[in-house]
C-alpha cells in the first residue's frame, strides 16, 4: 500500500498525453514516454509558464496510472503550506511527477526533503519526473548536490508552440468538450490572444461556458462579442 497524501491532488480533467500538441517537442515529449515506461529513470523538464509542463507531468501520471502503476503528482506550490514530512515514504510509488519544483528553491527544509526523497526512490528503482520555470543549475537551489542530482537524466527545455500547432490544440480541446470550431475561428483567436497552451485553454473554456449559456455557436461573431475584440 502506497503513502496517502494529506490532501486531495486531483489530476485535471482532459490533461493527458495523447492531446498534448508536441509541436518542435517531439524528443522532449518522448522523452516523457519513456520514463514513464522504465526506458529512463528520470527526466527534468523546464520553460516559461503556461507551455503545458504540468500538461505533461499529469498526462504522465495517468499513463502510468494506466499501465498498472502507483504514480502520483506531487504539485509544489500546493505542498508548501505543508510540512516537507509529507514526502517521506513517497518513495514508495513508482513513479513521481514533481509539478513547479522552482517553488522549493531556497528553503532548506523543502529541499533537503525533496533530495532525500530522490536517493530514496532512485535506490528503490523508481521513476522521477520533474518540471521548473528553469534549468536545475538556474534554479537557485541551496543544495549543490540536489541540482546535480535533478540533472543527473535528460534535462528538456519545452519550447513554445507555433501558431498552426496552437490552432490544432485549439481545434482539438475544443472536440473534446463537444464543442465544433472552425479552423478560421480557432486561427482568429489564435492571432488575438495569449500564445501559450494553458492561456488559450482557459479562454476556450470561458467561450464555452458563454457559448452554452447564450445557445450560440462558437463563430467569429461570437467571439467578437464575448471577448469585446
Amino acid at each position: 500500500m502506497v503513502a496517502q497524501l494529506p490532501l486531495a491532488l486531483q489530476l485535471r480533467e482532459g490533461n493527458d498525453l495523447s492531446n498534448f500538441v508536441a509541436g518542435d517537442n517531439g524528443a522532449l515529449f518522448q522523452g516523457v514516454r519513456e520514463t514513464v515506461m522504465g526506458a529512463d529513470r528520470q527526466a527534468f523538464i523546464w520553460g516559461a509558464e503556461g507551455l503545458g509542463k504540468s500538461h505533461l507531468l499529469e498526462g504522465a501520471v495517468r499513463l502510468a496510472q494506466q499501465e498498472g502503476l502507483e504514480a502520483c503528482l506531487l504539485p509544489a506550490e500546493e505542498l508548501l503550506p505543508l510540512s516537507p514530512g509529507v514526502l517521506e515514504s513517497m518513495e514508495q510509488f513508482d513513479l513521481l511527477a514533481v509539478d513547479d519544483c522552482q517553488h522549493f528553491a531556497g528553503d532548506r527544509h523543502w529541499e533537503e526533503a525533496l533530495f532525500h526523497l530522490y536517493n530514496r526512490l532512485m535506490a528503490r528503482g523508481g521513476r522521477l519526473l520533474v518540471s521548473a520555470s528553469a534549468a536545475p543549475a538556474a534554479l537557485g537551489l541551496m543544495l549543490p548536490d540536489l541540482a546535480t542530482r535533478l540533472a543527473a537524466g535528460p534535462v528538456y527545455r519545452l519550447q513554445p508552440l507555433g501558431e498552426e500547432d496552437l490552432e490544432a490544440l485549439l481545434i482539438a480541446r475544443a472536440r473534446t468538450r463537444g464543442l465544433r470550431l472552425e479552423p478560421e475561428v480557432a486561427h482568429f483567436i489564435v492571432l488575438r490572444s495569449e500564445r501559450s497552451p494553458a492561456g488559450l485553454v482557459a479562454l476556450l473554456n470561458r467561450l464555452d461556458r458563454l457559448a452554452l449559456a447564450q445557445q450560440r455557436s462558437v463563430t467569429i461573431p461570437f467571439v467578437k462579442d464575448a471577448l469585446g475584440w
